[in-house]
């Protein structure tokens, strides 16, 4: 499998300093030269990687049989993400800018990784806050956000963005919806994410999720758990317009009401405190 995505990833290497030379015409509207390839090399953003439309149907087609097979290759998820997404990203992009909170997020573009967190204050925040629910979901399931990779494929600086937040928040989205990180949690959150998205990899992961669920995980999810995020996700306000880095003391119960979120039909984490009110 490492052998078929490489294969595959390097097909766009081999035409991307032409590509990057047709992207300088068309962003300057300016002839190139050969000394112009040496002071700039297509890229719109620090990660960006420029394709043509060939290589990500290449991209798109390598990394979604990649991640079928291994449907934790985040990476290959991630990149089938960037190559298919981008009708999605630009309605999901309108939604925020017509949102005041959203439009402030798009301007000041915020970043959620370790390096920004105060993690000493949010620990110290009550039990049922927003941002102490989030720190113990990390804690809980031993995970991090600087592990969202960073987006590559994305012709757009502005859309780019837009999906960098969409993985950042993901975590988050796992906080709010009450859902643990195991198969059952994802394939969840997943179908909340392809309503409120339409990203085709959502849309994706949440149809071929479940394969992979027991027979009785699976009853769960479609007698009660998938009808509830489907409903919720579509019906909930954009998940992206949220300024979640000011909202670290807010109640989570208020959180959710905010958005529009009803409690889970079930817990899948009995363990740790429920948040969700009985009112």
């Amino acid at each position: 499998m490492r052998g078929l995505s490489g294969a595959f990833l390097s097909f766009f290497k081999t035409s991307r300093r032409c590509h990057c030379l047709r992207s300088y015409g068309v962003l300057t509207g300016q002839q190139y030269t050969s000394s112009d390839s040496k002071q700039y090399d297509g890229r719109l953003y620090p990660s960006h990687i420029p394709t043509s439309s060939v290589q990500k149907a290449v991209l798109a087609l390598g990394s979604g049989v990649a991640a079928l097979k291994n449907p934790y290759r985040h990476d290959m998820v991630a990149v089938l993400g960037e190559t298919t997404g981008q009708q999605a990203l630009i309605k999901l992009r309108d939604r925020m800018r017509n949102d005041p909170e959203g439009y402030t997020i798009l301007i000041e573009r915020p970043r959620i990784r370790l390096s920004t967190l105060d993690l000493t204050r949010m620990s110290a925040l009550p039990d049922g806050t927003f941002g102490r629910e989030y720190l113990r979901f990390l804690e809980e399931n031993k995970v991090t956000p600087d592990t969202r990779a960073d987006v590559k494929f994305v012709d757009d600086e502005e859309l780019a963005y837009v999906m960098q937040r969409y993985r950042e928040v993901h975590d988050l989205l796992h906080t709010l919806l009450s859902m643990p990180t195991n198969m059952l949690g994802e394939v969840v959150v997943k179908l909340f994410e392809a309503a409120q998205t339409g990203l085709p990899m959502c849309v994706l992961g949440a149809t071929l999720g479940p394969l992979c669920l027991s027979v009785s995980r699976l009853q769960l999810l479609v007698r009660s758990l998938g009808p509830w995020a489907l409903r919720n996700g579509s019906r909930a306000r954009c998940v992206l317009s949220i300024f979640y880095e000011r909202r670290w003391e807010q109640n989570l119960d208020e959180l959710r009401h905010e958005l529009n979120i009803e409690p889970p039909p079930v817990d899948l984490i009995p363990s740790s405190k429920n948040t969700f009110s009985n009112s």
